[in-house]
């Protein structure tokens, strides 16, 4: 199976809107901890996962993920962390961004703009920024409750 995509096609796949297969609350990872999401594009033909992680000693560290066809990252939020090398040697902070680049995968970031993310110190912001970076639909009936940081 080829993983690799053209420009025009990962931007696609991302901009994509997304929904997920099953219905129902969902809560974030507890410390140390992560799980995937299945979504799936609204016309039917397309299959994503919503990755989450969150870290086991830095409760403020964790990722947000969104992959295609199983093993492509269109796009993954870094949270928290060691900030992250560019292969062109430039380092950006440990709130960055990456995004699917042909040749390249996941392997560039960028720190994301405060028009796509407003407030990054906020998991529950953070989150719904990612998910409307995404464009993953659907999250908003969700109460908030269900969408903190669990406990133990």
């Amino acid at each position: 199976m080829d993983t690799e995509l053209s420009d025009s096609e990962a931007r696609h796949l991302l901009e994509l809107a997304k929904r997920r297969v099953e219905e129902g609350p969902w809560a974030l990872p507890r410390p140390g901890d992560g799980y995937a999401l299945d979504l799936i594009s609204m016309d039917g033909r397309e299959r994503f996962k919503l990755d989450m992680y969150r870290g086991r000693i830095s409760l403020a560290k964790g990722v947000h993920q969104t992959r295609a066809r199983s093993t492509v990252i269109l796009a993954r939020l870094c949270f928290g962390g060691r900030p992250h090398t560019n292969p062109d040697g430039v380092v950006v902070g440990p709130y960055h961004l990456h995004q699917y680049r042909p040749g390249y995968g996941d392997k560039w970031a960028f720190e994301p703009s405060a028009d796509q993310f407003a407030d990054l110190l906020d998991p529950w912001r953070r989150l719904e920024d990612f998910l409307r970076f995404c464009n993953i639909v659907g999250w908003q009936s969700q109460e908030r409750e269900l969408l903190t940081w669990r406990r133990n």
